[in-house]
């Protein structure tokens, strides 16, 4: 029987050993039966990547879900630098800090509870003012979560988004609710707006790239 070919993502991670702490945090997700929605791993090994490119001081992550972003970010994180964790979900953010604790990485995260526009605007109030941005969230507030990034960033900030393509909506125009709407509007404004130098990339479910001009 013909073997099947392997997809390009699964091909290009099989030349990578498991990461196991990160392994740890998709069976602790899966446990809890929380959603397996994490970022893919390829992505996150880029996460860390960017994050130590930029050498990122401070580090604001839309949507904490069970750690697995929070522990590529965390790793990336300049000495003595901070992750920002948003969170709507206390037992999520619980679980999260639990995964990045394990990974020794607990005293780099400060985990902030509830809608996210609320922390943003408090942190807004507070002076804070980021390197780098990770939006993993409610889809239909991805252009809210871009303007704050914007707001909150510092010059030359990075900002990321994940699931560009929603598992196939985004290109679908049979789709048309909010979420994919205001999905597809995001990609046009990291594609466009002219405070953004932008990539769009469409491997796994498409993540976004944006460095801040200024």
């Amino acid at each position: 029987m013909t073997e099947m070919p392997l997809s390009a993502e699964a091909y290009l991670e099989g030349l990578f050993e498991p990461d196991a702490e990160l392994e740890r945090v998709q069976e602790g997700i899966r446990e809890n039966g929380m959603p397996e929605i994490s970022i893919a791993p390829g992505y996150g090994r880029l996460l860390t990547m960017l994050t130590r490119l930029v050498r990122a001081e401070q580090v604001l992550e839309i949507g904490a879900l069970g750690g697995y972003s929070g522990i590529c970010l965390a790793r990336g994180l300049s000495a003595g630098g901070k992750l920002v964790s948003l969170e709507l979900k206390q037992e999520y953010a619980d679980l999260a800090h639990k995964h990045l604790r394990e990974a020794g990485l607990g005293d780099k995260v400060e985990y902030r509870i509830g809608e996210a526009l609320d922390s943003l605007e408090a942190l807004s109030a507070e002076g804070r003012r980021f390197d780098l941005f990770f939006i993993d969230a409610d889809k239909g507030n991805y252009l809210n979560y871009l303007e704050w990034a914007i707001k909150l960033a510092r010059p030359g900030a990075l900002i990321l988004g994940d699931n560009l393509l929603m598992r196939g909506k985004t290109t679908d125009p049979e789709q048309s609710g909010n979420a994919v709407t205001k999905m597809r509007q995001f990609n046009e404004s990291i594609a466009r707006d002219p405070r953004l130098e932008g990539v769009l990339l469409p491997a796994y479910d498409g993540l976004a790239i944006a460095r801040v001009r200024g």
